[in-house]
C-alpha cells in the first residue's frame, strides 16, 4: 500500500470527528495550520492524526508525513462540508456508520482505561520474576564454518586444518558461501536455536578453538566448523523486557474480560443470509428418475457422484 494510501484511510477515521467540533482557542503552543472556508485545523489535529497512522507510515519522515498528513486533512474537510452542504449527516447510513465508529472509539477507551487501572509497576514486576524463574541464562557460540559442494573436499579441508592451516584463510579460498568467502566464513554469536540444527549440534559439542574432525552435512552441502568463542547470556532486565511484559500482561486482561462480558450476555449468531446457524440449505430440485442405467445428467448445483460398488453375491 502506497503512503498516500495510508494516509488517506488513516485520515477518513480521524478527521471526520474534528468536522463536528466547536472552535478551539487560538493558543500559541497549539496554532492554526489551516484554514477551510472559515474551519480551523490545528497543529494538535495534525499530530494526533500523525500519532494514529499505521506504523508502516510512521518510518517516513516527520516532515514528508506533516505535509501529507497535512494535505490530506485539508482535502477531506473539503469533501466532508460539501457532504454537509448536501444534508448527507442526516442520511441514516451516515448514522449508522458514524454510530459503529463511535463503538469502536468507546470499546478502545475502555480497554485502554482498564489496562491502565489494573497494570502497574507492582504487577509488572511480579511478571518479570516469573519471567526470570523460568528463563536461565542462554548459551551462545561464535563460529566459523567452510562450506563444500563434497564430503571428500570437505574431508581435504579438515586434513589441512589439523596441518596447521589458518581456518579463515581457507574459508577464503574454498567456502562456496559467498558470504563466508568474504568475511572468512564468520557466523558470528548465536544460541543453539537461531541456526540450522546440524550446524548448532555440532557447534555446541566443540569447545572453544576447535573443529569438527568430520564433515557436517545440511540441505547446502558439507561444512566444517570452528567455534572461536563461548559464552553466556543473562535474560534481559527489567527495563528491556518492561514493553513486552506490558502488552502480554493487556492481552491477557483483554481476554479475561471479553470472557466475563461475553458469559454474562446473550448473544445470538446467525448464517450470513440471516437464517439460523445449523439450518440446512434448501434442498436442491429433485432429478427425473434414470430408468436407462446410465449415469444421471449433471444438474445444475447439484454434484454427480459416482454410484457405489456393489458388493459381490457370495460364492
Amino acid at each position: 500500500m502506497s503512503l498516500r494510501a495510508i494516509l488517506t484511510l488513516a485520515l477518513l477515521l480521524l478527521a471526520a470527528p474534528a468536522w463536528a467540533q466547536p472552535a478551539k482557542p487560538v493558543a500559541a503552543k497549539d496554532p492554526v495550520v489551516a484554514r477551510v472556508n472559515g474551519f480551523d485545523i490545528y497543529r494538535s489535529d495534525i499530530e494526533e492524526a500523525l500519532r494514529n497512522l499505521p506504523p508502516q507510515a510512521r518510518q517516513q519522515p516527520l516532515e514528508k508525513l506533516y505535509n501529507g498528513v497535512l494535505d490530506n486533512m485539508i482535502a477531506t474537510t473539503l469533501v466532508a462540508q460539501a457532504a454537509r452542504r448536501a444534508k448527507l449527516q442526516d442520511d441514516p447510513d451516515v448514522k449508522r456508520r458514524l454510530a459503529l465508529i463511535q463503538d469502536q472509539m468507546m470499546a478502545q477507551l475502555y480497554f485502554d482505561r482498564l489496562i491502565d487501572k489494573s497494570i502497574n509497576e507492582q504487577k509488572l514486576k511480579a511478571e518479570y520474576d516469573k519471567y526470570i524463574k523460568t528463563a536461565p541464562p542462554r548459551e551462545e557460540v561464535n563460529a566459523r564454518h567452510i562450506l563444500l559442494p563434497s564430503e571428500a573436499e570437505a574431508k581435504a579441508v579438515i586434513d589441512q586444518l589439523k596441518k596447521g592451516a589458518d581456518f579463515a584463510a581457507l574459508a577464503k579460498d574454498k567456502s562456496t558461501d559467498p558470504a563466508g568467502r568474504a568475511s572468512g566464513g564468520e557466523l558470528g554469536w548465536f544460541t543453539k536455536d537461531e541456526m540450522v540444527p546440524e550446524i548448532s549440534d555440532a557447534a555446541f559439542k566443540l569447545k572453544k578453538g576447535e573443529f569438527t574432525e568430520t564433515p557436517v552435512k545440511t540441505q547446502f552441502g558439507w561444512h566444517v566448523i570452528k567455534v572461536e568463542d563461548r559464552r553466556k547470556v543473562d535474560p534481559p532486565n527489567f527495563e528491556q523486557m518492561r514493553p513486552q511484559l506490558f502488552n502480554q500482561l493487556a492481552r491477557e486482561l483483554v481476554a479475561e474480560k471479553m470472557k466475563e462480558l461475553k458469559a454474562s450476555a446473550k448473544v445470538e449468531v446467525f448464517n450470513s443470509d440471516g437464517t439460523k446457524l445449523g439450518t440446512p440449505p434448501a434442498a436442491a430440485p429433485a432429478a427425473p428418475p434414470n430408468l436407462s442405467g446410465a449415469p444421471p445428467a449433471p444438474q445444475p448445483g447439484v454434484p454427480v457422484l459416482a454410484p457405489a460398488t456393489k458388493p459381490k453375491d457370495d460364492q
